[in-house]
């Protein structure tokens, strides 16, 4: 059996995949694209950045505002958050995790979770990426917000 060599695999098909000439290639922090409110089911703000060509994951800036916290939601996709500034906790199901500035959170698909802002003063920052456009492509994307709730409380009243 030959070893696989990540080099030669990638040196062989350097033929066959062309550059994509999809652009931009940079989107301005002033260019991000506030979401409506009446699309947001919680006090954060959520900014796409909706000018990306990206086919298969969806980027977003997450503002939390002190003291408060996002939505009780499941998702069928997989989330990551970078914290950009400040700190906090998640509850992710029945997990209860701790996070500061430079943490990564990772929500996996179709679980309960919330994130809270502990600080009084600071809002939290967060780079959110997501493989939300993947499933949508594929037709299998479903969200599910449960309010300012908890996880018992998401469980009790929204099922599968």
């Amino acid at each position: 059996m030959t070893e696989f060599v990540m080099a030669d695999f990638l040196g062989a098909i350097s033929d066959v995949v062309r550059p994509s000439p999809a652009r931009p290639v940079v989107v301005r922090a002033a260019e991000l694209e506030p979401l409506p409110a009446d699309q947001v089911h919680n006090p954060t703000a959520l900014s796409i950045a909706g000018k990306l060509p990206t086919t298969t994951f969806e980027i977003f800036r997450q503002t939390i505002p002190p003291g408060l916290s996002s939505d009780m939601q499941r998702h069928h996709h997989e989330t990551v958050h970078f914290v950009i500034s400040g700190r906090g906790h998640s509850e992710i199901e029945d997990e209860t995790a701790e996070w500061a500035t430079g943490d990564f959170i990772y929500t996996p698909p179709w679980t309960w979770h919330r994130h809270y802002n502990d600080s009084a003063e600071e809002p939290v920052e967060f780079l959110t990426i997501e493989n939300s456009r993947l499933l949508a492509l594929l037709g299998v994307g479903r969200r599910q917000s449960a309010g300012l709730t908890t996880v018992e409380e998401a469980r009790r009243t929204c099922r599968d």
